[in-house]
């Protein structure tokens, strides 16, 4: 899976640069064609309309019927567009240009040797923002010289706007894909991550239940020892044992089963009004004994004047137990932890302090992710799934309170938990 995922993702990555290089280079095909057809188009026009001109002096000057083509040349060596009304000018102009899908307005000027305008429209601006067609009206030999000049009143991104919504669905579609490929290798990210969470919730879920197993196992060899078998004690001290075992066992199972459930958020409550500060000290309590055994010192300051709570007893014993069982995990040499308690509105707080590891921005941004569980260095001795902290955020926030953490590596951290206090509190 190592080998195959980075491949599976520059496959990809590669697919999708391989496709936006090919829109562009059509989305650039394109516009290149569809410049050379219109290149095309005004050079068909420019000889369209220098024929309909010739037509129109001939007409107007009186040389109709049949004319052989020296004859012709002869009588257009006098051309001049003095003989077209302005109104017929225009117009053989405009159907000249439609012929060939030209259809944007214009505007045009005839000029004369001298670049004098002879005949004009009345828009017609050289400076305008638009293409320009200069077509020399004289023939060979020819008396006058004259060209007429039109400008064709389109925008310089014509062809983009031409083909906009071309592009616009060749932007979209390219979107489309990449946020496609962006979602799949997001997805392969995320399913690399369950895999390896998967994998270490395996392993400590084994090291969990393989110790009580063993101690069993043991235990129950030696009750059937015959030195063992007709010792009253001995019997005693082994099945309390197996006891014990199996009700460490049956919090670990526990644990497993309330996490689905909260998942699943199927989070029965039994609502209460309770004495915040009494659980907290007697958790406290129970706790004291593991931080005395590993040398530590535990302090209490409970400042709330309003300790009131509605909460479940079972479930925010749970919460300050799974807080004070996370600061002794990942504790240190001279362990220190300080449990206090405040109000700030009609919120009550309580705090954990302790001296510990602490943790790092990342660690701090996914803590109370369900199986997560922080990288402790050269700390090998902490047990558990990774559901602690994802169980108390769920509870607390089933409660309508909320929690956050405090931490630097090597500083130790702080949990602040808040909690909605009763009117009456």
């Amino acid at each position: 899976m190592k080998k195959v995922f980075p491949l599976i993702v520059v496959l990809i990555s590669l697919s999708v640069l391989g496709i936006i290089f090919i829109q562009v280079s059509w989305i650039q095909n394109s516009v290149q064609l569809r410049q050379k057809q219109r290149n095309q188009d005004l050079e068909h026009a420019i000889t369209q309309i220098r024929e309909s001109l010739y037509d129109a002096y001939l007409f107007n000057t009186g040389e109709i019927g049949y004319l052989s083509p020296e004859s012709r040349q002869f009588y257009l060596q006098s051309f001049t567009v003095d003989y077209i009304p302005k109104t017929e000018l225009t117009r053989r102009i405009d159907t000249a240009l439609k012929r060939y899908n030209i259809r944007e307005p214009f505007e045009y000027s005839v000029t004369n040797i001298f670049q004098m305008p002879t005949v004009s429209s009345d828009g017609f601006d050289r400076n305008a923002d638009a293409t320009f067609l200069e077509i020399p009206l004289s023939t060979a030999d020819a008396k006058f010289y004259e060209t007429l000049h039109i400008a064709i009143l389109e925008k310089r991104s014509f062809l983009i706007r031409k083909m906009s919504w071309y592009i616009a669905g060749s932007i979209l579609f390219t979107i489309i894909i990449i946020s496609a490929f962006t979602l799949t290798i997001r997805t392969l990210f995320n399913q690399k991550k369950l895999s390896e969470i998967k994998s270490d919730f395996i392993n400590n879920m084994t090291h969990e239940l393989k110790t009580p197993l063993a101690t069993i196992s043991l235990a129950i060899d030696a009750l059937t020892n015959e030195k063992v078998i007709h010792d009253t004690d001995k019997i005693r001290y082994y099945s309390a044992m197996i006891k014990d075992e199996n009700k460490r066992m049956n919090k670990q199972v526990e644990k497993i089963l309330q996490s689905a459930r909260i998942e699943k958020q199927d989070i029965k409550l039994n609502l209460q009004v309770l004495n915040a500060h009494e659980i907290i000290s007697k958790v406290a309590d129970n706790v004291n004994l593991q931080v005395l055994d590993k040398s530590g010192k535990l302090t209490l300051d409970t400042n709330a004047d309003s300790f009131k709570i509605i909460a479940d007893e079972v479930h925010f014993s749970n919460v300050v137990f799974n807080l004070l069982d996370n600061a002794i995990k990942y504790s240190k040499e001279d362990l220190e932890i300080n449990i206090s308690t405040r109000n700030q509105g009609k919120m009550f707080v309580l705090k954990v302090k302790d001296n510990g590891i602490g943790m790092s921005k990342e660690t701090q941004s996914r803590v109370f992710e369900k199986f997560y569980r922080a990288h402790t260095g050269n700390l090998h001795n902490v047990k558990g799934f990774g559901l602690g902290l994802s169980y108390v955020k769920a509870i607390v926030e089933a409660h309508g309170g909320k929690i956050k953490v405090d931490s630097a590596l090597g500083k130790g951290s702080t949990f602040s938990v808040f909690f909605p206090t009763t009117e009456d509190a």
